[in-house]
């Protein structure tokens, strides 16, 4: 197809600005779904997704649509995910683009989203076309929204377009923008063919499949290409487009978006991010390809069996290679045995990740309490990392520890500036300034140490703004801080796996909070349990398990009380050596005890 009838372009917005909804309407207005094939969120296909009413993973479509002059253009569609947890997936997508529709709900307004979405569009010089969404809605103010976007970055307030993706208004003049305003691809079908893998999945029957988008040359069915990493040859053997389910048309050229299969059996083998090229006709150097993502949020994955241990490492290989924002690497626990130590952008990303361990591949598994990473400078001036509170080396060796910090940016309506201050402060956050926006609302920027936001923050702020307000952020450096490693004993024995990193100034109250969680969770034994907080060898706080007490002299009645005497005295001595051999069973509950707090 002639390249000048090409538009690439994605859906970029703040979580549920309608992004999939848009993405619906536009589908059907070109004609691309059948009346059969009709549903609400076509793109979200996992069952997570449409469960939670959010997009986990980017998807394309392909699709034709004849504009007013008559001519038939190829369009390819890529929605995005809106929460930042998934930030990765959006950069990804927009380097198979050439425009982006930055949709703005009427009623909300510019969000914290909203803004690093459209820095990321603007860092890939990508052509933007602003959308105002949900114009249908009562409180939509269509002005103020104009005027935030105009002060965001100097939109022409008309060539904003207004629409609702509930009825359809306003699409037709969305497709007309694209084809006006969104520039074709650059590219010549007939030089070395490069192309940038954007996604993969594994096929258990045709191995792994490529999601990539052709920047020069051309491929077929029948070609041998060269993954450029790892220098591999492979036989095409599908050539695809996705409309939205894969539609296999045996040959793609520059400008395109699309899949192929070539018989890659091995996950390891194929790399987001790689270059596939021709091996007789290769490309003279593999393009720049993505920055990796860098993990925020780390936890510890066991398996419930210990012979599933193989079976989890297979699982997260095939999970990593359709998401790498996420890594892994194996690791031991004295309590909890062989596992693995694995990295996320987020909270919510690693709910999605064991969610879908569990959902697609039957595990049942043991996940152990998120930390950050933390940099170790020692009294020899060396520098460590470590995310794992059992790394941490002995505090005599220790000169500081420092902590992750964030750039945040909260925005919120006027009256709600008072409690969201209030929680920054409780959050250790530091102020670096406010700015006023149209329409009564305010940015407010903070640093944060990571530690303080990953687990409940955002909660909070949907809490006391009443939902108005949004959060995002970014990584901005470490910083030394009074952190210590309190540790949990259960009788006495320190368990790794429940131990967490906290601010000296905070921890005797978790370490209170902790062990009163912890209590209501075990199960109660034969014999008293101790649960312990510690810092170093210092006990700060102290709840018991009591034990289950079994009636030995229901049985006894009348005579001498020398022989109820001499039962319990057995009892106590059998507790005695029960107590010395026994183990506790500590459940997942314990372990997620700490989010609760």
């Amino acid at each position: 197809m002639d390249r000048r009838l090409i538009r690439n372009f994605c859906i970029i917005a703040h979580v549920d600005h309608g992004k999939s909804t848009l993405a619906d309407r536009i589908l059907e207005y070109a004609g691309a779904v059948s009346d059969r094939d009709k549903r609400d969120q076509m793109l979200d296909t996992m069952e997570l997704e449409r469960e939670r009413g959010i997009t986990i993973k980017a998807q394309a479509a392909c699709f034709n649509y004849t504009a007013a002059d008559g001519a038939v253009y190829r369009l390819n569609l890529v929605d995005t995910p809106g929460h930042v947890d998934f930030s990765y997936e959006v950069s990804r997508a927009l380097t198979a683009c050439e425009g982006a529709l930055l949709v703005v709900d009427a009623a909300q307004g510019v969000e914290a989203q909203t803004i690093a979405n459209l820095h990321k569009a603007l860092d890939a010089d990508l052509e933007i076309l602003p959308v105002l969404n949900k114009i249908d809605l009562p409180g939509a103010d269509v002005d103020s929204t104009i005027e935030q976007l105009h002060d965001l970055f100097g939109c022409d307030p008309d060539e904003c377009l207004l629409a609702s993706a509930k009825t359809g208004e306003g699409t037709a003049e969305i497709l007309s923008a694209i084809i006006a305003r969104v520039p074709p691809p650059a590219g010549d079908p007939d030089a070395p063919l490069s192309a940038l893998v954007i996604d993969s999945i594994y096929d258990t029957y045709r191995g792994v499949v490529a999601y990539f988008r052709i920047f020069d040359g051309t491929v077929k069915e029948g070609d041998i290409i060269r993954l450029m990493a790892r220098g591999m040859d492979y036989e095409v053997s599908e050539v695809g487009v996705f409309t939205p389910a894969m539609k296999r048309v045996g040959e793609l050229s520059a400008g395109d978006v699309g899949y192929l299969m070539a018989n890659i059996r091995q996950v390891k083998d194929l790399s987001i991010g790689d270059t596939i090229t021709h091996k007789s006709r290769p490309a003279a150097a593999p393009l720049p390809g993505y920055k990796p993502a860098k993990s925020m949020v780390f936890c510890g994955m066991y398996p419930t069996e210990s012979h599933e241990y193989e079976l989890l490492r297979d699982c997260l290989e095939r999970l990593n290679l359709n998401d790498s924002a996420f890594h892994f690497e194996p690791e031991t626990s004295a309590a909890l045995g062989f596992g693995y130590r694995c990295g996320f952008l987020g909270m919510l990303h690693m709910d999605i990740v064991q969610e879908r361990l569990e959902r697609e591949y039957n595990l049942s598994l043991v996940i152990t309490a998120p930390n950050v990473v933390y940099r170790v400078k020692t009294k020899k001036g060396e520098l460590l990392e470590f995310d794992n509170p059992s790394k941490l080396p002995p505090a005599n060796l220790i000169d500081e520890i420092a902590e992750p910090y964030i750039h945040a940016t909260i925005i919120t309506p006027n009256e709600y500036v008072g409690p969201v201050m209030k929680l920054a402060m409780d959050r250790r956050g530091i102020d670096r300034g406010s700015e006023f926006l149209p329409g009564g609302r305010v940015i407010m920027k903070y640093d944060f140490p990571l530690a303080e936001v990953i687990l409940d923050f955002h909660d909070k702020i949907k809490t006391i703004s009443r939902g108005y307000a949004s959060f995002d952020y970014e990584f901005a450096d470490f910083r030394p801080g009074k952190i210590v490693k309190l540790d949990i004993l259960v009788n006495g024995d320190p368990v790794d796996a429940l131990s967490v990193m906290v601010h000296r100034e905070k921890a005797q109250e978790k370490g209170r909070q902790l062990v009163e969680k912890i209590r209501k969770v075990i199960p109660r034994q034969q014999y008293d349990v101790a649960i312990q907080a510690a810092l170093g060898g210092q006990i700060i706080a102290r709840e018991t398990v009591k034990a289950l007490r079994k009636n030995v002299t229901a049985k006894c009645y009348g005579g001498d009380i020398t022989r109820k005497r001499k039962l319990l005295e057995r009892q106590k001595e059998g507790k005695k050596r029960m107590k010395q051999i026994g183990s506790v069973v500590i459940p997942q509950e314990a372990f997620m005890a700490i989010l609760d707090i």
